[in-house]
């Protein structure tokens, strides 16, 4: 059991209680998310000010957990494990785009579950995996609590404890910290998650998720001191409707009319709720379609949404409905403005060849294969539009992340962006497909939180289009 399962295991006792609790997710993953989501029922948001920034961080959480009983976010990695020192601050390089000034961020944990903590005023709940420790734990304990004094540790949660006589000696030594224990977790053999070459088999792909969501809630019910943990839990309520208004990030009235597809389902899930609330908050109609089961593409639609996710892995699948791959094909050929992140890039490529070799034909929409093999590209991107094109205007700067193991055989002859790491100045490359004119598509992620002209942009060249 690592930090998502003790998360999951938190999440489903407070449900099964039938507590509303609306949970965040710390950085710009999109597997963890879709565990909560399916524990507590409602959308799990990220909380990344790379991708975003501070204020949006802030106005995201208190604009969510607001509406419900309890808050509780995820962290990511270690609790100080974020950017590097030098990283480019996210709203001063924003402000540099539209002609002002560039300065650096010096920060050596910008983005980490600590920053987020302070950000947002919020107490932490220090998770140890105590199956190699005794003693030590004091020591891991006490250095947590003592490197940033801004950061308030609430308590400890030991996880994997083998035995009573592990949790003697781990008690022993953490007395003299006067740290409250908040859980004890013991091993759990019969409790696991599996995972893929990105991380957790997303939850669609797991028949048996929601016994091993009832065994969690059962540990839940047990390991944990409710007593002291439901206080840190509690959500603070706004104090009024206009402050709720003052935080929401969206426009206050729909402006397009239009209806999207969006693709959804096994092979294309991975999605930032607020990107699909800022189309809906902007007056489209979302069409939540599947590429793998449906015989074609919507009816009535004015433009397509193809998310990542996991295409190779139902490569097969995906290369046999050929009905919904010619029609994706003649609707983006005829003009409809399409978005294809990552696994939607690649299922708009000739081919997917999968980590076996095998081909499978795909849209055929863009002049490339993409190809799995064993190197992950992993990282925030600092990304400049090198066009006009079908979401940006030439020379924008936007903020996105990489997570992929293919590449294509042949790159762009006419790129979307030239991108650099966002923690530096080391050049990563053109990349992005924007022709035909009127596709985006890009390994990048891009959460539009900040950005509200991107969806803007979007519609209005969907309006463009006759219903089809």
């Amino acid at each position: 059991m690592g930090k998502t399962t003790v998360t999951l295991t938190l999440l489903a006792s407070l449900r099964r209680s039938d507590r509303l609790v609306q949970s965040f997710k710390v950085g710009p993953d999109y597997i963890d998310p879709m565990f909560h989501q399916h524990v507590t029922g409602l959308p799990c948001r990220n909380l990344d000010p790379v991708l975003t920034s501070e204020a949006y961080v802030q106005q995201c959480f208190a604009r969510h957990s607001q509406l419900s009983e309890y808050a509780l976010v995820e962290g990511v990695m270690g609790l100080f494990d974020g950017i590097g020192h030098g990283a480019w601050d996210t709203c001063t390089e924003r402000r540099r785009s539209m002609g002002h000034g560039q300065e650096k961020q010096k920060s050596t944990n910008f983005a980490s579950t600590a920053h987020i903590a302070r950000l947002l005023d919020l107490a932490v709940v220090l998770v140890i995996d105590c199956s190699r420790l005794s003693g030590s734990v004091a020591a891991i304990a006490h250095g947590y609590r003592s490197f940033d004094p801004r950061i308030k540790i609430a308590g400890v949660v030991l996880n994997r404890v083998g035995s009573d006589r592990h949790l003697s000696l781990l008690k022993d030594s953490l007395e003299p910290l006067q740290l409250p224990i908040l859980g004890v977790l013991r091993r759990q053999d019969n409790i696991t998650i599996p995972d893929r070459h990105l991380g957790l088999v997303p939850t669609a792909e797991l028949p048996e998720l929601n016994a091993l969501i009832n065994r969690l809630a059962d540990l839940g019910d047990t390991c944990f001191d409710w007593q002291r943990l439901l206080p840190l839990l509690k959500s603070e309520p706004l104090p009024s409707t206009d402050a709720i208004n003052r935080v929401s990030p969206y426009s206050p009235s729909p402006s397009f009319p239009v209806r999207i597809a969006v693709a959804r389902d096994r092979a294309f899930n991975f999605y930032y709720q607020d990107n699909l609330d800022l189309l809906q908050q902007l007056g489209a109609e979302l069409v939540f379609w599947s590429p793998l089961e449906d015989a074609a593409i919507p009816k009535d639609v004015q433009g397509m949404y193809f998310g990542g996710g996991f295409p190779e892995v139902f490569a097969q699948q995906l290369a046999e409905n050929t009905s919904v791959r010619d029609g994706v094909k003649t609707a983006i050929l005829q003009g409809m403005p399409a978005i294809a992140e990552c696994g939607g890039l690649m299922y708009l490529c000739e081919q997917i060849i999968d980590f076996e070799g095998k081909s499978w034909s795909m849209t055929g929409v863009l002049p490339t294969s993409a190809v799995m093999g064993g190197r992950l590209t992993l990282g925030y991107r600092r990304a400049v539009a090198l066009q006009d094109n079908l979401l940006v205007k030439a020379n924008t700067t936007v903020y996105g992340h990489e997570f992929h193991r293919s590449h294509l055989t042949l790159p762009p002859t006419q790129p979307l962006f030239e991108t650099s790491r966002y923690d530096c100045d080391e050049n990563m490359g053109c990349e992005g497909w924007g022709l035909p004119a009127n596709i985006h598509a890009s390994y990048i992620h891009l959460h539009w939180g900040e950005s509200e002209e991107i969806p803007q942009q979007f519609l209005k060249e969907c309006l463009k289009v006759a219903p089809s």
